[in-house]
């Protein structure tokens, strides 16, 4: 999906570069700010750079830090980033109408290259999956298009901050805009009542168990909104 050129020559591709824009600078300062902590958490520049490019998932880097920096064991660490990002298996189950027809290690690549911003602009572009082929060239070229420009903002910016530690203080609170443009893109998601039913709902059991170890508060707020919609649909 993301190497086939005929992609990039779809004009669903440019939409999504140019939707992905819209919120790059959030995701800029996010990634900067992140790159900041990973050297004032103690970590060398190799391990800093090399996690920078490769972990692709900014709740789990700023998670994992302060549990590397402290020493805790491997399977800590790896057992929080799993946790904070049980998110990703909702979205996964959502998009895959849209993706189960392309081979394994292209699915494997939308996986990864996916964040919430990518998932949240990608089904507002696309709310029904159509199986007919115009449409899935469609669906792949945007989403080839929103994702190269996410992952190109987050990981220039991340190594950006790991070069620039001492000239960028964690004081100036940049990472806060990632949040901004995901509270932005939340408030146009909210159009009706159901959808602003489950983001109070969310919010309000993400905030209430904020003392789960893990982040795992994160999950209780997907599952508290996803089981309360469930329900009332059937009813």
């Amino acid at each position: 999906m993301f190497f086939l050129p005929s992609n990039y020559r779809h004009p669903e591709f440019r939409r999504g570069a140019l939707d992905s824009l819209a919120v790059a600078p959030g995701i800029a300062a996010w990634g900067l700010m992140t790159g900041v902590a990973m050297m004032n958490s103690g970590m060398g520049t190799a391990a800093a750079l090399l996690m920078g490019v490769i972990v692709f998932a900014g709740s789990s880097q700023l998670a994992a830090i302060p549990l590397i920096a402290a020493g805790a064991p491997m399977w800590v660490v790896l057992a929080t980033g799993f946790c904070v990002n049980l998110r990703f298996v909702v979205f996964s189950a959502h998009l895959r109408p849209y993706l189960v027809h392309l081979p394994l290690w292209q699915r494997l690549v939308s996986g990864y290259l996916t964040t919430d911003l990518t998932y949240v602009l990608f089904t507002k572009r696309f709310a029904q999956h159509q199986a007919d082929a115009v449409q899935m060239h469609s669906e792949q070229a945007y989403l080839a298009g929103n994702c190269f420009v996410t992952w190109l903002a987050w990981v220039s910016c991340n190594v950006l901050g790991v070069a620039l530690t001492n000239r960028v203080p964690t004081a100036w609170g940049l990472g806060f805009a990632g949040i901004l443009a995901l509270l932005g893109i939340l408030g146009s998601l909210v159009s009706s009542r159901l959808r602003l039913l489950a983001a109070l709902l969310a919010g309000a059991a993400a905030v209430v168990s904020f003392a789960l170890p893990f982040k795992l508060n994160i999950l209780v707020g997907i599952a508290a909104a996803v089981a309360l919609c469930l329900m009332l649909e059937k009813a």
